[in-house]
């Protein structure tokens, strides 16, 4: 699995992001939060594509919301790559990145929906926690939050 920093505006990654779109919208209507291309391009957003045998297997994010705390965006493994590893990758190449930055803990926000159960477990299986709403989020039916201390 090569992890590369990329551009989230390349054409190579319009589709991926606009299925992603799409299907967090479909599920969450009003309520999705995922940053579109113009999104993860802002200047507190470092947006990293993976690759396996030279092909695009998914994308995440990684925004920072102060000095301390760094917040895990739009991760998503294309449907070809469900199940090799490439969401454990980018979401551990965060991690990593969070710790270099010297963030004191890493938040995100996802849905409540059956679609998002595999990015649960996952986010679980690295020590993420529940925690209340962080930044500007507003808790609702649609969506979780969870955290990671990264000051162990």
């Amino acid at each position: 699995m090569d992890i590369r920093q990329d551009d989230p505006t390349a054409p190579y990654v319009a589709d991926l992001l606009a299925h992603h779109l799409e299907e967090l919208r479909s599920v969450m209507g009003e309520h999705a939060q995922a940053l579109d291309a113009s999104g993860l391009s802002a200047a507190s957003v470092t947006f990293w594509t993976a690759w396996h045998n030279g092909a695009l297997a998914g994308f995440g994010a990684l925004k920072q919301l102060d000095d301390t705390h760094g917040e895990v965006k739009s991760m998503r493994a294309a449907s070809t790559a469900r199940r090799t590893g490439v969401g454990r990758a980018i979401l551990d190449h965060i991690i990593v990145e969070g710790r270099k930055r010297g963030y004191a803990r890493l938040s995100l926000e996802t849905g409540t929906a059956p679609l998002h159960a595999p990015a649960i477990s996952l986010y679980r299986s690295v020590g993420f926690v529940p925690c209340e709403p962080f930044a500007d989020y507003q808790a609702s039916p649609h969506n979780q939050f969870m955290r990671l201390d990264l000051s162990n």
